[in-house]
Order: structure tokens, then sequence, then C-alpha cells
């Protein structure tokens, strides 16, 4: 399913404050360390101002289009400053007001400076998770796994950690000092949390954060995928989906739930344990309410072959598009063009058509889609009325998931670790940066200001360019 193993590089931090649990389990509780800045506004006036430059959530937005207005005009490339945490970042940074929000693998929560990258607070939510305790899996060791999400509302960063006794422990951090407002046990609703990694891009919406759970590489079981809702609080009744599978289902891509105009969250779910009549809810696009109860569901036709074989739709998150349009695409490479008012079973696409085997997450401008693409080079696909086509593919080796901002589109390939600048209208390569060695699988690049922000195998590298 993912990801790569990493060397984990250690800082040393000599305050430490620990933080008791609110509610919802007897997790061990965050610890606050290093030297809080100042709380004025001037404290995260590093970057711009304007709140509307911020990247506040994965691919920027609770729809996940992955397009930033607005920025200069992008051109050539250069290392603005690296910056070496305690474990690797899998998830996109964040960029808010002159910050840069990063979660690692060694379980902790960082506030960096943009204009420099050094380090204005870090949280330590616990001990993150040894492989040689798992049942399987590739990231050693566990802990922040998924991208946080700010709420403007609140003031806080949210992040989810796995630590030891294999809990899942969800932070409400105040963005302009790291302070811990809240943390809270957050119990998988399949009871089986050993086995449920917590992947995908939180979401916040409608007072809630959303969070979801899927399998451990290699897709040891059993475990169901579900999502759960969380009150931003953090105090609360939780509400909850489990996928209607005997087993599996994961709900893991990077890129996390699509919030739809209407609050629906459209999650995809990966294969399930039925290879045969009748449908269990798997190898899918669901739809949820805010209170996460099914509106819709579309799986294809192939959905029981899918699932024997391991080429689900649930690699990818969606791509919302105009006139109320919906684009998966999975493992298999069979892009589906939905119709969101009509997600009514198997089989109920408008249209289908080859794209390519797609993981991570989708970014969305105008009637195009920009996919992910495992092999082959991500795909920019076209839609005009109820069809579309590939338009242009980028560089073979860029699997990671793209982003659009500046007059250009940013992908990397995170094999080699190599950023690219594509021209939006063809394909072609502007400008390229090496940034030093492989990323974590399923990197995707955020856009703030001037910069580029990408996680590494050992903290964060922001590129001069966008």
């Amino acid at each position: 399913m993912n990801l790569a193993p990493r060397v984990v590089a250690a800082i040393s931090l000599t305050v430490c404050l620990a933080v008791a649990a609110c509610s919802g389990g007897t997790a061990p509780g965050p610890a606050r360390t290093g030297r809080p800045p100042a709380t004025t506004p001037a404290a995260l006036s590093s970057g711009p101002t304007d709140s509307s430059q911020d990247w506040p959530a994965y691919h920027r937005d609770a729809a996940r289009t992955g397009d930033a207005p607005g920025l200069p005009p992008a051109g050539a490339l250069s290392i603005a400053w690296r910056r070496t945490l305690d474990g690797a970042v899998y998830g996109q940074p964040l960029a808010i007001h002159g910050l840069v929000v990063a979660g690692t693998e060694g379980g902790s929560v960082y506030g960096l400076s943009a204009a420099d990258g050094h380090v204005r607070w870090r949280v330590h939510v616990g001990t993150p998770v040894p492989l040689s305790s798992l049942p399987c899996g590739d990231i050693d060791p566990l802990g922040i796994t998924s991208t946080p999400v700010y709420d403007p509302a609140t003031g806080l960063v949210y992040a989810v950690a796995e630590t030891t006794g294999f809990h899942h422990v969800l932070v409400g951090i105040d963005v302009s000092n790291g302070t811990v407002r809240f943390q809270r046990n957050i119990p998988t609703p399949d009871a089986r949390p050993r086995y449920d990694q917590q992947r995908s891009a939180l979401a916040v919406d409608g007072g809630r954060v959303y969070l979801t759970f899927g399998g451990l590489a290699g897709d040891c079981g059993p475990y169901r995928g579900s999502v759960v809702g969380i009150p931003v609080s953090g105090q609360g009744p939780l509400v909850s989906y489990q996928v209607p599978t005997r087993d599996r289902g994961g709900i893991w891509a990077s890129g996390g739930p699509v919030a739809g105009p209407d609050g629906t969250l459209y999650v995809p779910v990966g294969n399930g344990a039925a290879t045969a009549p009748p449908y269990d809810g798997s190898d899918s696009v669901t739809a949820l309410s805010p209170g996460l109860h099914r509106l819709g569901i579309f799986a294809p036709v192939t959905w029981a072959a899918d699932n024997a074989s391991d080429s689900d739709l649930g690699s990818t998150s969606v791509a919302l598009l105009p006139g109320g349009r919906l684009l998966t695409v999975g493992k298999r490479g069979t892009g589906y063009l939905l119709d969101v008012h009509h997600l009514t079973g198997v089989g109920y696409e408008v249209s289908q058509a080859p794209v390519c085997g797609a993981y991570g997450g989708m970014s969305a401008a105008g009637s195009v889609a920009y996919v992910p693409c495992g092999s082959g080079g991500m795909a920019a696909v076209g839609v005009t009325g109820n069809a579309f086509r590939v338009l242009w593919r980028g560089p073979a080796a860029a699997a990671g998931s793209p982003v659009l901002g500046g007059g250009a589109v940013w992908v990397d390939d995170y094999g080699s670790g190599v950023l690219y600048e594509l021209d939006p209208a063809t394909g072609q390569v502007r400008h390229q940066l090496s940034l030093g060695g492989a990323l974590p699988h399923f990197t995707s690049p955020s856009l703030y200001g001037s910069l580029v922000l990408l996680g590494t195998m050992s903290g964060v590298v922001a590129v001069h360019g966008a």
C-alpha cells in the first residue's frame, strides 16, 4: 500500500512540558518543547500577510483543488533552506501566516519560520510505534504520517499521531505559539488499532475534524476501513462510518476526504473481502453526509476482479469538477467520470476511459484534473461535457501528486528526489531541481508566496521558485 523505510534524524531539545489528556482515552500525553515565540501577529509575519495565500490543508482547501491563485510567476529554482527534524515528513507541510507546520514520523509537530526554517515551536505528541511491534508495514517508526489541517475559525492545527500501545492521538495545537489545547485518543471503529493506519490527510469542514483509517503496507488483517469525525473543540461525541465489507476496504489515499460545497464528503475505498456478488461497499467512491451517513456510492463493474487483484479505486483521492462532475482513477488505470447527484451503485458512471494507475491526490482547475500516475508521468485530464481525455503527460518518473500555482504545475519524482516545474498547457519541463535524495512516497509540494515546500526523509526543504 505504502511507503518506504527511512533514516530518522534526531534533534536535541532541552525544554519539555507535559500536557495531560483532555478526554477520550489514556494515551501518553504530548509534550511542548522548545522556546515559544511571541504571541503577537508579528510572530507569524515572515511570509505573506494575506491569509488568502495560506496553505492550511492538503492541496490547500477542503475540496483538495491544489490550486493557489495569486502567486508570483514561477521561475528558476534554488534551495532556500533545509530543516532536519526528528523524523521523515510524509504529509504536506502547511503554511500559515509565515509559519510552516509539519508532522513527523518521530511523533512531533513543528512550527518553522517560513523565512529561514528555524524552529519556532515543537510539540512531541508521543513515542511512535516501532515497525518490529507491527504485524506488517514499511514505516519505521510509525508516528505522524498524514497531513495535518489548520482551522482558521479555532486557530488550531490538528494532527494525528500513532503512539506506543497502538493509540491514535488527535491533538489541537495553537498555531501562534505551539500550546496544546487538547489531545484525544481516537478509538478505531473496527476496534483493531494495531492493524489500522491513519495515512490519509485530515480534513476540517462544518465544525468537525475528519480522519480516516486504512491498513498497513502489506494489507495484513483483520481491519475495516472507516471515517471518524470529531468536533473541532476536541470535546463531545464522535461520528463514524465503517465500510460494510467483512474485511479490509481501507481508506488510505494520501489526499484524504474531499468536501463538496454542500458538505458532502467523498472518500475512495480500497479492495474488500468479496470477490463475487453480493457487492460489499468496497472498491468505491463513497459519499458521506457531515454526520457520516452514506448518501451514495459508485463502484465499477469490475469491482469483484479489482478486489481479487488489488486493483481498486482506493489509492487516489477524487477530483471535483464543474457541473457536478467527479473524476476518480485507481490502481487499475481506468478513469471514471461520475455525476455527484447520481452515485447509485455499481456501474453508474457517466463515462470511462484509460488514464493511468494512480496513487496520491489529484488537483483540479476548471475542467482539468491533474492525476498522480504511478508510472509514465502525471496526467492532465480534460473534461468536455460527458467525456474526458488525457491532454498531456509529465516527466516519466514524476509520480508525486501535482499542485498548481504561479502559472505552473508542480510535481516531484519522489524516487530520485527531483522537483519539476511544468508548463500547464503542454506539460513541458520549464525548470527542475534535484533535492539531494529520495523523498517519502506520494509526496506533494505546498506553495506559499515564492516558496515550494516539501517533506523529506529527514524533515522539510523549501525551494525558491514559486
